[in-house]
């Protein structure tokens, strides 16, 4: 699978795979002695001891980028777990733990440790939410409801646990029960989830030399159908003109005759033709565009 981040977003990942920040980048003045001993003390501090030492530095001072990296490495494992529900969707793993990052940096830089239980408590939904954004605004080739997009993503999950716990694929039912949504609902969710990736015109449609194209197999309009539609429109309405203008029609527009060979046929004149050929094709066409005309009898 293609990963979805661009060259230029790819160019500024360093080995490690972390995103850098302001906090994370180095000035070149810092000496490597400095920033050991420094990486040493700040190791020492407890989770809430380095969250509020790297809020009271500066945003360029070295300490607090070298604070952020031990507390990004730190929480590496609750990314993967925020990663991990989402590892049967399309998207490259690699390329969530970038949007993950993102998520867990925003979250070191909001959380304020004199208020709630602690960082991870605080940070889990910042990533989740982060990688949710990431699928409704980057992924989805079309539009779908956000809705559709959340439940997808729970759909996957309980179709996982339960297929574990039953040992089976699970049903809609038990899929619909274990979400609390209707069959409805899921049916939505799972064409959403046929939208999620898109395929090109010109996909070949087998590894051949000279393989037909996706565009090759697609249809296109039929001018025959919509001349069908318009035939069994007519018909319906048919029997309701008299029979003599009934085979005005048919000498007509199948016969291709002139109105003087109608009339000839008839016994009729070929204003008369005309006046029966105008008074037939109004009463028809007055009953297509739904305005009945008065029902002409002969």
């Amino acid at each position: 699978m293609r990963s979805s981040l661009g060259p230029s977003v790819r160019a500024q990942l360093p080995p490690s795979g972390i995103p850098q920040t302001p906090e994370m980048t180095m000035t070149k003045a810092t000496s490597p002695t400095t920033v050991l001993g420094c990486r040493a003390e700040l190791d020492r501090l407890t989770d809430d001891e380095l969250l509020v030492r790297f809020r009271a530095l500066p945003r360029d001072s070295h300490e607090r980028a070298i604070a952020c990296e031990i507390l990004v490495q730190r929480y590496e494992r609750l990314v993967r777990s925020c990663v991990r529900q989402y590892r049967g969707s399309p998207e490259p793993v690699e390329d969530l733990m970038q949007v993950g990052y993102v998520g867990l940096l925003k979250a070191i830089n909001n959380f304020d440790p004199t208020f709630g239980s602690g960082l991870s408590a605080y940070a889990a939904p910042c990533i989740s939410g982060e990688i949710k954004r990431h699928f409704r605004d980057k992924r989805w080739q079309v539009h779908v409801r956000r809705s559709a997009q959340e439940l997808l993503l729970e759909l996957r999950k309980a179709t996982e646990e339960l297929t574990h716990t039953l040992g089976r694929a699970p049903d809609d039912q038990e899929l619909a029960e274990r979400l609390g949504c209707s069959a409805d609902d899921l049916l939505e969710a799972r064409q959403a989830d046929m939208v999620f990736t898109s395929y090109s015109l010109d996909a070949p449609l087998s590894d051949r030399d000279d393989p037909a194209q996706l565009s090759d197999v697609l249809g296109a309009d039929d001018a025959d159908v919509e001349h069908t539609i318009d035939m069994e429109a007519v018909s319906t309405h048919w029997d309701e003109l008299p029979e003599r203008e009934q085979r005005i029609l048919v000498m007509r527009f199948y016969g291709n005759l002139t109105q003087a060979e109608i009339g000839a046929r008839l016994g009729i004149s070929q204003m008369h033709v005309s006046r029966l050929l105008a008074r037939a094709l109004g009463h028809l066409r007055g009953r297509l565009l739904d305005n009945p005309d008065v029902l002409v009898t002969s």
